[in-house]
């Protein structure tokens, strides 16, 4: 008979992970469901129980998805995560496998998909929802460049990024990521060189270009 996968959903809203805790536990190959809120939670729960799977969502308060994945996998590089976020955007498929994800699916996707998915990422496969390798935004060189730019960035710089784009202070990114002042103000001075802009709108408008943020 084969072994039950065992889960870690990673979601900091209670009501979604509920829903795909139901999901997940009506498929007969899905065993224990474990759940954080939270990067810096599903962390020390992975490094405890040792999932065969976590399925993770890159927007949440602390350090975020996409640090979380890379304190995992440099924890574990056997880890099988599987990114399940509203952001379809190829950038962030790209940074999400940058940092060692295995998978990615977006929250429009048929219930179904993410069932696959698990399973798929469990047997030591990727899985890529079917069309997140393509923008659907306009493709002009201008729009390449720029997320040729966006791509150049690390992981870390594209959090910050983000988060800077969203209007947060530096201050306010520094205590949010456990990061010192200085440090996360040089990342935005490097940021702001390699796209090429100057104040926080322009670099806004930037992440608005890319449909990375949303009005």
């Amino acid at each position: 008979m084969r072994k039950k996968i065992r889960v870690l959903l990673v979601d900091d809203h209670s009501v979604v992970r509920a829903g795909y805790r139901l999901l997940l536990s009506q498929s007969i190959g899905i065993g224990d469901i474990l759940e954080a809120d939270c990067g810096e939670k599903a962390c020390e729960l992975y490094a405890r129980e040792k999932p065969g799977v976590v399925v993770m969502d890159l927007s949440m308060p602390g350090i975020g998805g996409l640090d979380t994945i890379r304190r995992i996998c440099a924890r574990d590089p056997s880890a099988r995560i599987l990114v399940f976020s509203i952001h379809d955007e190829p950038v962030y498929v790209a940074k999400a496998v940058e940092a060692g994800a295995r998978g990615y699916i977006t929250k429009s996707s048929a219930p179904d998909i993410m069932v696959e998915a698990v399973a798929r990422i469990a047997e030591g496969k990727i899985y890529i929802e079917q069309g997140l390798a393509n923008s659907s935004a306009p493709d002009t060189q201008d729009h390449r460049d720029s997320q040729s730019v966006v791509a150049s960035l690390t992981a870390r710089e594209f959090d910050i990024f983000i988060l800077l784009a969203r209007g947060m202070t530096v201050r306010e990114i520094a205590e949010q990521l456990c990061l010192g002042y200085k440090t996360v103000a040089n990342y935005s001075t490097a940021i702001k060189g390699k796209l090429g802009v100057t104040t926080g709108a322009e670099l806004a408008g930037f992440a608005y270009e890319l449909d990375l943020i949303k009005h």
